[in-house]
């Protein structure tokens, strides 16, 4: 109970220090109040979820929790506190993190009148500040006469440095050259980990964090903790870009403690599963590759160590959904992997389960592809198993499958293996068309491991639910070819769950695979017929050279598409399928909205096929259904002009502690050196602004932006 009390005070400083409508003191004690009075309704829930674990992880999940919930010193509280108060743009939000949501209703609502003053103040400091002839960003998105939004015109051949740059100052626009400058250096990138912890060993950590912050650190991370990055949120805000959050902590951990955790935890304790019959190599761990940060440097890697590291892991991502929450009017995204939330045998089991279904249905109706793909009925399957007569494990099994009017869905009951507490082992079995005798799909598994199962999908459920009820959406990110089916699987009953009025799980997509496009597809198809919101961010992937090198060593198809032509050419493929399928529920009169897509992506030849298909297809940003995201300290010269244009246009917005997040700022170093041809435009676009400002005096630009994301 101690720690539940901690816990909650904790959680209350957070709701005060988000919960301003007004410079008073009155508000704060409202807002406390009110917290105090009603337990915090959402928070409490987060505060109990732990104490539903399983006994068996008890002592763990109370260390754990603890640890996770007390990093935020109080001073950097009580000073964010003092800021905040000064803020009128979390005054404006209105939003408590961890408030219901008619305590937030209430709130928004007794901000209305000062929300208009802030604008009328907003107009005439522009107004005047014009007249002095200032170099300041135009206020834009404020109604006219007519009731419209006025918006920044898009060129879109993004070769506009001042609608690039105009949210830096000028330190921030050489220090980002500077860092683009050593980014082009092969050597440096090379050994930049090693250079970096020599710099850390002989500088010591206070001059080392200086560095860092005035270099590398500063130009890819937003900050510290939840309260150091509300600047950088608060500006990204007024530029007309919306934040994706993601708590960029890594282990730097050696290549023979990674290949030890991957190996003890991808082999059931069960069996040694890779002598079952009907095995895929794909879905095994092998030494090789169980490192799997191996060629791999646009992409953060967990490995699994124990179920107590996991709730850790869950306990910070529902930070993050509680900073987004504090930070937007519900457009904010947090982005988790699945890896983080559970045992990796797990996945890779579920995966080959998928496949191996797919081959089972393949063999029993001919043809390729997803079950649902086939279009075959509950009749078709008993015509299929006629031969066996009426045998009561076929009846059972049949009674089991997901299908609805246009044909079967899944071969297995996928929603109560997420809802309830279905035993792996019983419902993974298809029966065999000849013998009628049931065959199991799945390797052994033993107790203790669907105990580990149960609690991946409580994790994950306990996230989404809180992110629902913060209003902010969760982006699963894909990783290898070896866990996608299962996660994919996993997240679209996420979907089926969650997204019943809107679009809160988004799954991702990874388009240098050959499979992308059909997989999107029947993803697509599911939502319609199982009517649900789709979510989709569109990549072209991070794990392409260790994909082909593990097919090639494992002797399995080359997943990955043969040049970087053919991925582009997927990937415009595959937003041209879902951009369709919008325009389709348009044009009846369906809610657009149904279908939401991220394009993220840092090719401006993507971003510019996608704006155009938008136009073509009379899809508008207003509709709200295609967005665009890129990295913080990549491709500004893209992300800001979209946002500026009135387009959903957001940033993936790392933090965390300086020496915590180097394994993060390494790899940031090393995909920047594969992308050069971005790297030389962003260099010209800076030193173009940079000359700019120098020439006309304005080496002291301070930004101010009044763009309000779409």
């Amino acid at each position: 109970m101690a720690q539940l009390r901690s816990v909650s005070s904790q959680r209350t400083i957070k709701l005060v220090y988000y919960s301003c409508n007004s410079p008073s003191s009155s508000g704060l004690v409202a807002a406390a109040a009110a917290a105090t009075n009603s337990n915090g309704k959402c928070n409490q829930k987060r505060t109990l979820h732990t104490a539903a674990a399983p006994t068996g992880s008890a002592k763990a999940l109370s260390s754990s929790s603890s640890l996770a919930l007390t990093s935020t010193p109080t001073l950097d509280v009580l000073n964010g506190q003092r800021r905040l108060l000064q803020s009128p743009f979390l005054c404006d939000v209105g939003i408590g993190m961890g408030v219901g949501v008619g305590a937030r209703r209430s709130m928004h609502s007794a901000a209305h009148d000062q929300q208009q003053a802030q604008v009328a103040l907003a107009e005439a400091t522009d107004e005047r500040k014009s007249k002095q002839g200032q170099y300041e960003s135009k206020p834009v998105h404020q109604p006219n006469a007519n009731g419209q939004s006025q918006r920044d015109p898009l060129d879109v051949s993004f070769n506009d440095p001042i609608a690039a740059f105009k949210s830096k100052t000028t330190w921030e626009l050489v220090r980002a050259y500077m860092v683009y400058v050593i980014c082009s250096s092969e050597k440096l990138v090379e050994h930049n980990m090693k250079l970096m912890k020599a710099a850390n060993k002989l500088l010591g950590k206070k001059l080392f964090t200086a560095l860092m912050k005035a270099t590398f650190y500063g130009h890819f991370v937003a900050g510290e903790d939840q309260i150091k990055i509300i600047p950088t949120l608060e500006r990204l805000r007024s530029f007309g870009v919306k934040p994706i959050l993601d708590y960029s902590v890594e282990e730097d951990i050696t290549q023979e403690e990674a290949e030890k955790r991957e190996v003890e935890s991808s082999v059931s304790s069960a069996s040694d599963n890779t002598k079952d019959a009907g095995a895929l190599p794909q879905y095994h761990v092998d030494k090789s590759f169980a490192d799997r940060r191996y060629k791999v440097s646009s992409a953060r890697t967990y490995f699994y160590l124990n179920e107590a590291t996991c709730e850790r892991n869950m306990e910070t991502f529902i930070k993050c959904l509680e900073a987004v929450s504090g930070a937007t009017f519900g457009t904010g995204i947090t982005a988790i992997k699945l890896t983080a939330l559970g045992r990796p045998q797990l996945l890779l089991q579920l995966s080959e389960v998928i496949m191996r279904t797919r081959k089972y249905m393949e063999a029993l109706v001919g043809g390729q592809g997803n079950v649902l793909t086939h279009h075959k009925t509950i009749k078709d399957l008993e015509q299929y198993y006629a031969c066996v007569g009426d045998n009561k494990d076929v009846q059972a099994f049949l009674k089991n499958v997901t299908s609805d009017k246009e044909g079967i869905l899944h071969l297995f009951p996928w929603s109560g293996i997420v809802d309830e507490d279905s035993q792996l082992s019983d419902t993974f079995r298809v029966p065999d068309p000849i013998t009628g005798q049931m065959r199991r799909l799945i390797s052994q598994i033993s107790p203790k491991e669907e105990e580990m199962f149960r609690n991946m999908i409580r994790r994950l459920n306990t996230i989404v639910k809180t992110a629902a009820e913060l209003d902010v959406r969760i982006m699963i990110d894909a990783e290898q070819t070896y866990f996608q089916p299962a996660i994919s699987r996993i997240t679209l009953e996420m979907m089926r769950k969650y997204n019943k009025e809107k679009a809160i799980v988004f799954n991702t997509y990874q388009c240098y695979l050959r499979e992308a496009y059909r997989e999107v597809g029947t993803d697509l198809e599911q939502a319609k017929r199982q009517n649900f919101y789709f979510g989709a961010k569109l990549v072209r992937g991070a794990y392409m050279d260790q994909e082909r090198a593990r097919a090639q060593a494992l002797g399995y198809a080359d997943p990955v598409n043969p040049t970087y032509e053919a991925t582009t050419d997927m990937y415009h493929k595959t937003l041209t399928e879902c951009l369709r399928r919008i325009k389709v529920l348009k044009d009846v009169g369906d809610d657009a909205r149904k279908i939401g897509i991220m394009v993220a992506s840092h090719n401006e030849d993507t971003v510019r096929f996608a704006i155009e298909n938008m136009k073509s297809i009379g899809i508008s940003p207003e509709d709200k259904v295609i967005c665009f995201g890129q990295l913080l300290g990549m491709c500004d010269y893209i992300t800001f002009p979209l946002g500026q244009a009135g387009y959903s246009a957001y940033k993936y917005i790392p933090y965390g502690p300086v020496e915590e997040v180097l394994p993060y700022l390494s790899r940031r170093a090393q995909e920047n050196k594969g992308v050069l041809k971005k790297i030389k435009k962003e260099k010209r676009l800076l030193a173009s602004e940079i000359r700019r400002r120098l020439f006309r005096g304005q080496l002291f630009y301070k930004p101010k932006g009044n763009y309000v994301p779409i």
